[in-house]
C-alpha cells in the first residue's frame, strides 16, 4: 500500500518515538499501516508491533523502548476497557505517554467522551478523518508527541538500574541518544554499577531480509528454556530514513518471546546514513550491563558486503545471510565470513541453499586456511528460524552458546539439547510439487486447445454426414448403413450422429471419397468426445420427461423438471441447447454441460435439493443461550436448519474469557462467546445435529480444530442423549453427572434462559460431562460412530486466508496446516462424509479489497495448496476432495456472475486431468455471502437493494449455500428485524421470482459464456504469477498477496472517493442533506451478566476438570511432538479442556504465530 509524499506538514522540534499496533482479539491492521507509514514519514521513529496486541504488550513496549506516544486501532469492540485498562497500566508505572485511537464508527461518541474522561488523549473519528484529512490527523498526533525526550535529571536514573527497571533503563538510552554532551558523565556513572562479572555479547548482523528477528527471537526462546534464572537484554537497530529522519523500528513485531519479565529489548534508529549501527550502541550495551543482564544480543540492520561494524562491539559475532547472494565469486566480497564466529545459512528450505552450504563451507575454508575436517564441523549451518524448534536453529543454539562461553567464560555453559527438543517436520509442499499452479494453467490451457481440435473434427463430420446425405438424395439413395457394434446401449436406441457411414455399391466415386474422409474424421474423435454426441438424444429426452431421476452416493433421487406458471405454461428446471452442428454442440459439452456432469460449469448437482433453500441462517452474540435464541428465531417454521456462527474475538485468538480488562470488553461482542465443550452444547442445543436437514456451519480459524472437537463431541453427547432417553435410561445417567458434580462441591451446569420458541430441551440433559461418563462405553462408541457419519457442517480453518488477509492465526503456519491435515486424516479414518473440513474462503480475501478475479484465483491456489500438502502426506486425492469446500464473497462486479461456474469448471479439469479424481472429487461446492464491504453506512435503506441483486447472482449461479447479509450491518450489530429482511431477500428469489424456477438461467447468455472464458484465463494469469514466486506459500513468504490485495483495496477506495466509480447515495443520487453517514444509536454489545456467566463457568470447568485436564494436555503435548495425529487426541481433550488450556499447550510444542510488517 503505498503513500502519498508530505510536502509539508508539522514539523518536530524533538526526536518522536511512537508505538502502533492494533489491539487484542483484532486482526484490522490496514488502518494502523497507513498511520504508521505516515507518521514515519512525518519524521517519527515507529516502533510497530501489528495486530491482536494485548494493553501488557503495548505498555511493556512503550515503557521499554521510552516512547512519548502509542497510537491504537480497535476494530473489535471492547474498546472503551482496553484503552482504560491501558491508561491505568501507564499510569500505575509513572509513564506519561500520550494515546490516541480510532476505530471508524464502530466507537461510539458517548464512548468517546468516557474514554477522554478516562485519560485518552484523542479518539479520531470519521467525522475527523473528513475534516481534518489523514495528514492532518497524523499532524495533530505529532504535535501531542512532541515533548523532549530527556532531562538533565534523567542521569540519576542509573540508581535504579540494579533494580532492573526498564524504565530507566529506557530512559538512559534515551539520554546516551539525545543528550551526547552529558556522555562522559554517563560513563563514570555507569562504571560505579557494572558488575565485576564478564557480560557477553552476541552480535548478530546479516543481510536484510535474511530473517534476523526471527532468529533472535528464537535463540531468546531457547535461552530462556535453557537458564531458567538468567535475563537477556536486546538491542535492535534498523536504518532512519534520511529524507525524513524518521524510522521503522520493525524487528520487536518478529518477536514472540520477549514477553517473558527476564528480558528486555529496546530499538534504535541508527539517526544517520549507511551505517548499520547507531554510534550510540555501544553505551546502550554499557546500560545494559550495569543492568546486570547475563547476555546481551545486538541485532543490526541490514548490512552490505563489506560492513563489519558489529564485531567492533561483540564478544561473539553471528552472521546470518541466504541463499541469494549471487554468483559463488560475491561470497569472496562478504568481510563478515572473515569475521563472523559462527554463519547461518537461514530460510534453508528455499530452492539453492544445499548449494549454499556447499559454497559458503568452501569460502569460509579458503578465508581461514582452514582445510581439514569434516564439514559438519565448521561453524556454518543452514537454519529455518521460521519453523518452530527447528534442527538447524537447535544446533546453532548450542554452538552459540558454546562459544560464548568460550570466549567469555561468563558462566553460561548450556545444557540444551538440540535433539531432544526438535520436532520433526517436513516440507509443506515437496521440492519437485513446486510447479503445482503452473501444471493446473497448462493443463486447462491443453484442454481448451483439446476442446477445440475436438470440435473441429465433430463440426468436419457434421458437415461432410449432411453433404453425403444431400449428395444420395441426388443419386437416389437415401438409407445409410450403421454399424451398430460401435454404438453403446444408449446410441442404438435412438442415436442419430456420430455414425459409421458405409459405402453403398454404385455410388459416384466423389462419394467414396467423401465417406473414407468422414470415417478418418471419425477415427480422429476421441472415444468419450463421441460417446458424448452419440448419448445426446438420450439426454434430450431424458430432459424433456415431467419427472427426472439421478443418483447421488448410494440414493436414488427422482424430482420434478416442470414447474407450471399461473399462465398456465410449463418451465422447465433445466434448458437444453437446441445445437444441430456437431462442434457447436460439443464444445458446450466439453465446456458447460448440463448441472451435475462435467466440467459442472453450470452446477455441482443435477437438481437442487427440494426443501432446502441455500439460505443459511447466521448469528452470533452474547452468550451462547442468547446465539441460540436467534438461531431459533431464524430457523422457525423453515424445512431445513443451516445454522451459520460468528464468534466472538476472545474465541477466534483462542483464549478463555477472563476478567483482565482488555479481555473482558471484547466477551461476546461481535460473536458469541464458546470456550468449552458446554457451550457448545448450549449453542446448538434443541437442533437434532444428525437430522440431514440440519448443518452447521463455524467461522473459526486458527482456533478451529479445538472449536471443531468442542461441536463434534456436543453432536455425539446429544445423540446420546436421545439413545438413552429412548432406552429409559437417562434419568439414571442425568443422576450420575449430578453426583459427579456434587462429590466436589460443585453447581453442574445448565442452560440459563428459558427455553426460546421451538426449542425441545435437546442436548441440555448431559451438560457438565461427557456422555462415556455416565453411559455404557460400547454403546457410546456405536452412538460416536453413528454420529460422525451423518453429522453435517462446516468448519472454516482456512489458515492459508488467514496468513493473507485476516489476521486470526495464532499457530505457527506449519503447525496449523499440520492440524489441517490431522483434521482431515481423522475424517477419512472415521467416515466424516458429510462434514467439510474446511471452508476455503474468498470471502475475506475481498473484504479486505481484493477484486473479484484475485479473490477467485487466490482461494482456487490455496485449495490446490490444500490438496498437494494433503497428497504429500499420503491421503488419497478421492478420500479427502469431498471434504473440501469453498467460500466466496459476491458483489455487483460483473465477474461475480460468473464465479461459481468459472471456480466449479477450473476444480473439475484439474481434479479429473491432473489429479486423477473422481467425479465426487471434480464437483466443487461453495457457500456464498453478500459483500460486506458494499455495505456502506450512508444512505443504509439502499443496502438491501445491492444485497438483493447479489443474491441474485448466486442464486442463479448455483450457490450451494447462500447468507444475505442485513442492511444495518454497517453500523451495528444486526437486529432481529434486519435479519428477517436479509432471509426474505433469497426466499423472494426462490420462492416468488418466476426465472429462479429454472436451475440453468445462465446457460447460452453470449456475455457470460464471454465473461466465464475471460475470467478463467485471469485466474490462470495470476495461477502462474504464484507460481513464479514458489506457489502460494513462496508468495505469502514475499507478501505478494497481501500487498496485492492493499493495492486493489486502494485503488477502489480512491474511485469511490473521486466518484469514477458511482455509488448510489454514497457518492452520487445524494439526499438534500448530502446522505450524511449515519450512526447508530446504541449498538448491540453482551451484557456485564453474559460476560461474567462466561468467565464463571470457565472457572468451575478448570475446577471441576482439574486433574482431567492436566492429564489430557500433557498427552497432547507428547502426541504433538511425535507423527501422532492431534486431533485424535483433541476429541479426547476437548471433552476436558478449555480453549484456553488447549492453546496455550499447543503454543509450547507447536509455536506461536510470528506476525509479519
Amino acid at each position: 500500500m503505498s503513500v502519498a509524499p508530505r510536502e509539508q506538514g508539522y514539523e518536530p522540534k524533538n526526536p518522536i518515538r511512537i508505538v502502533t499496533a492494533a489491539s487484542l482479539f483484532d486482526g484490522h491492521d490496514a488502518a494502523i499501516n497507513v498511520m504508521r507509514r505516515l507518521l514515519q514519514r512525518g519524521g517519527a521513529e515507529v516502533i510497530h508491533l501489528g495486530h491482536n496486541r494485548s494493553v501488557k504488550d503495548v505498555v511493556d513496549c512503550a515503557i521499554q523502548e521510552d516512547a512519548q506516544g502509542i497510537a491504537m486501532t480497535s476494530y473489535q469492540g471492547g474498546h472503551v476497557e482496553y484503552l482504560s485498562y491501558m491508561r491505568q497500566l501507564l499510569d500505575e508505572r509513572g509513564a506519561k505517554v500520550v494515546i490516541v485511537g480510532g476505530g471508524g464508527g464502530t466507537i461510539l461518541p458517548a464512548e468517546i467522551e468516557e474514554l477522554t474522561a478516562a485519560g485518552i488523549d484523542r479518539i479520531y473519528t470519521p467525522d475527523d478523518g473528513r475534516s481534518m484529512g489523514l495528514e492532518g490527523m497524523i499532524d495533530d498526533v505529532l504535535e501531542r508527541c512532541d515533548r523532549a525526550p530527556v532531562a538533565d535529571g534523567d542521569l540519576g536514573l542509573v540508581e535504579r538500574l540494579p533494580e532492573q527497571d526498564h524504565a530507566a533503563i529506557a530512559r538512559l538510552i534515551s539520554l546516551a541518544e539525545n543528550r551526547p554532551d552529558l556522555a562522559d558523565r554517563l560513563d563514570a556513572e555507569l562504571a560505579k554499577f557494572t558488575p565485576e562479572r564478564t557480560i557477553p555479547v552476541l552480535g548478530i548482523t546479516g543481510t536484510g531480509g535474511s530473517g534476523k528477528s526471527s532468529l533472535v527471537d528464537e535463540i531468546v526462546r531457547r535461552f530462556l528454556l535453557d537458564f531458567e534464572d538468567r535475563r537477556i537484554a536486546i538491542i535492535s537497530v534498523d536504518p532512519s530514513k534520511r529524507k525524513t529522519g524518521g524510522a521503522l523500528l520493525g524487528d520487536r513485531i518478529r518477536m514472540n518471546a520477549i514477553g517473558d519479565p527476564r528480558v528486555y529489548m529496546r530499538s534504535l534508529a541508527t539517526r544517520q546514513s549507511n551505517l548499520a549501527l547507531s554510534k550510540h550502541v555501544q553505551q546502550s550495551i554499557d546500560i545494559c550491563k550495569a543492568a546486570g543482564f547475563d547476555l546481551v544480543i545486538v541485532e543490526t540492520s541490514g548490512i552490505g558486503q563489506s560492513d563489519t561494524e558489529i564485531v567492533d562491539h561483540s564478544d561473539v559475532s553471528l552472521y546470518v545471510m541466504t541463499a541469494e547472494y549471487g554468483a559463488a565469486t560475491q561470497l569472496e566480497k562478504i568481510d563478515m565470513l572473515d569475521f563472523a564466529d559462527l554463519i547461518a545459512i537461514n530460510k534453508f528450505d528455499k530452492r539453492g541453499s544445499l548449494d549454499a552450504l556447499r559454497d559458503v563451507r568452501k569460502q569460509y575454508r579458503r578465508n581461514h586456511n582452514s582445510f581439514g575436517g569434516a564439514d559438519e564441523d565448521l561453524p556454518v549451518l543452514g537454519t529455518i528460524a521460521a519453523q518452530f524448534n527447528d534442527r538447524g536453529t537447535n544446533v546453532l543454539y548450542a554452538k552459540l552458546m558454546a562459544a560464548i562461553e568460550k570466549a567469555t567464560g561468563a558462566g553460561l555453559a548450556s545444557t540444551f539439547d538440540p535433539s531432544a527438543h526438535t520436532t520433526e517436520t517436513g516440507y509443506v509442499i515437496p521440492g519437485d510439487r513446486s510447479r503445482y499452479l503452473a501444471e493446473i494453467a497448462e493443463s486447462s490451457d491443453s484442454y481448451e486447445s483439446w476442446v477445440l481440435g475436438q470440435s473441429d473434427v465433430a463440426r468436419r463430420m457434421y458437415q461432410l454426414s449432411g453433404t453425403i446425405a444431400q449428395l444420395r438424395e441426388r443419386v437416389g439413395e437415401r438409407s445409410l448403413r450403421i454399424n451398430d457394434a460401435e454404438l453403446g446401449d444408449a446410441a442404438r436406441a435412438g442415436a442419430s450422429i456420430v455414425r459409421v457411414i458405409e459405402h453403398v455399391e454404385g455410388e459416384p466415386d466423389y462419394l467414396i471419397d467423401l465417406i473414407r474422409l468422414y470415417n478418418d474424421l471419425k477415427s480422429r474423435l476421441d472415444p468419450g468426445c463421441r460417446e458424448l454426441l452419440e448419448t445426446w438424444p438420450d439426454v434430450q429426452r431424458r430432459y424433456a420427461a415431467d419427472r427426472y431421476q439421478f443418483q447421488v452416493r448410494d440414493r436414488v433421487i427422482e424430482q420434478d423438471l416442470v414447474t407450471e406458471t399461473l399462465s398456465g405454461l410449463k418451465v422447465r428446471k433445466v434448458a437444453l441447447p437446441r445445437y444441430k452442428d456437431w462442434g457447436d454442440l460439443l464444445i458446450w459439452l466439453l465446456r458447460e454441460s448440463t448441472p451435475g456432469h462435467f466440467p459442472f460449469t453450470a452446477g455441482a448437482f443435477p437438481l437442487k435439493r427440494r426443501g432446502e433453500d441455500p439460505a443459511r441462517m447466521f448469528a452470533g452474540e452474547g452468550d451462547a443461550e442468547r446465539t441460540n435464541r436467534r438461531f431459533h428465531f431464524v430457523s422457525h417454521g423453515q424445512p431445513a436448519k443451516r445454522l451459520s456462527t460468528a464468534f466472538d474475538s476472545v474465541t477466534l485468538y483462542g483464549e478463555d474469557p477472563a476478567r483482565r480488562p482488555d479481555i473482558y470488553g471484547k466477551i461476546g461482542n461481535s460473536g458469541v462467546s464458546v470456550a468449552c465443550l458446554d457451550d457448545a452444547k448450549r449453542l446448538y442445543s434443541g437442533f437434532d445435529l444428525a437430522d440431514p436437514t440440519t448443518s452447521v456451519s463455524m467461522t473459526i480459524n486458527g482456533p478451529a480444530p479445538m472449536v471443531l472437537g468442542f461441536f463434534l463431541n456436543a453432536a455425539v453427547d446429544q445423540q446420546c442423549e436421545r439413545v438413552l432417553a429412548e432406552s429409559g435410561r437417562l434419568a439414571a445417567a442425568v443422576a450420575r453427572a449430578d453426583e459427579l458434580y456434587a462429590a466436589k462441591g460443585i453447581q453442574r451446569p445448565r442452560y440459563r434462559r428459558d427455553l426460546p420458541r421451538g426449542h425441545d430441551g435437546l442436548g441440555l440433559a448431559l451438560l457438565g460431562v461427557s456422555a462415556d461418563e455416565v453411559m455404557d462405553p460400547e454403546v457410546y462408541a456405536r452412538v460416536r460412530t453413528e454420529t460422525l457419519k451423518v453429522v453435517r457442517g462446516t468448519v472454516q480453518a482456512d489458515i492459508l486466508k488467514e496468513d493473507q488477509a485476516q489476521n486470526t492465526c495464532i499457530f505457527s503456519t506449519e503447525f496449523a496446516l499440520r492440524m489441517m491435515g490431522d483434521i482431515q486424516q481423522h475424517f477419512i479414518t472415521n467416515k466424516v462424509r458429510n462434514f467439510y473440513s474446511v471452508s476455503i474462503s474468498g470471502y475475506h480475501i475481498a473484504e479486505a479489497g481484493a477484486n473479484p478475479i484475485t479473490q477467485l484465483a487466490f482461494t482456487l491456489a490455496n485449495g490446490f495448496t490444500y490438496v498437494e500438502y494433503y497428497l504429500s502426506r499420503g491421503m488419497d486425492v478421492n478420500d479427502f476432495a469431498p471434504n473440501l469446500s469453498f467460500f466466496f464473497s459476491n458483489g455487483l462486479d460483473p465477474e461475480y456472475s460468473v464465479i461459481g461456474r468459472v471456480a466449479r469448471r477450473i476444480w473439475a479439469k484439474a481434479m479429473k486431468n491432473l489429479y486423477g479424481g473422481n467425479d465426487r472429487s471434480q464437483k466443487l461446492k461453495y457457500h456464498i455471502q453478500t459483500s460486506g464491504r458494499s455495505l456502506h453506512a450512508q444512505e443504509i435503506g439502499f443496502n438491501d437493494i445491492r444485497t438483493t441483486l447479489q443474491a441474485l447472482y448466486a442464486i442463479y449461479d448455483n450457490c450451494n449455500s447462500l447468507h444475505t447479509n442485513a442492511y444495518d450491518e454497517a453500523i451495528t450489530t444486526p437486529t432481529e428485524e434486519s435479519v428477517r429482511r436479509a432471509l426474505a431477500i433469497q426466499l423472494i428469489i426462490n420462492q416468488e421470482s418466476g426465472l429462479a424456477r429454472n436451475e440453468n438461467p445462465l446457460q447460452g447468455s453470449f456475455i457470460i459464456e464471454e465473461l466465464t472464458d475471460l475470467v478463467e484465463q485471469a485466474v490462470m494469469t495470476e495461477f502462474r504469477s504464484l507460481s513464479e514466486r514458489g506457489g502460494v506459500l513462496g508468495a505469502m513468504e514475499r507478501m505478494y498477496q497481501r500487498a496485492k490485495i492493499q493495492d486493489e483495496s486502494m485503488y477502489y477506495e480512491g474511485k469511490k472517493h473521486d466518484g469514477s466509480l458511482p455509488i448510489i447515495g454514497v457518492n452520487t443520487f445524494l439526499d438534500p442533506d448530502g446522505s450524511p453517514t449515519i450512526v447508530p444509536g446504541e449498538v448491540i454489545r453482551s451484557t456485564q451478566a453474559e460476560r461474567d456467566g462466561a468467565i464463571e463457568h470457565v472457572e468451575r470447568m478448570r475446577e471441576f476438570r482439574a486433574g482431567a485436564s492436566d492429564a489430557a494436555l500433557e498427552r497432547l503435548g507428547r502426541i504433538a511432538v511425535t507423527d501422532g495425529n492431534l486431533f485424535d487426541e483433541l476429541m479426547e481433550a476437548t471433552k476436558v479442556c478449555t480453549l484456553g488450556q488447549l492453546s496455550g499447550a499447543l503454543y509450547e510444542v507447536g509455536g506461536q504465530y510470528r506476525r509479519n510488517m
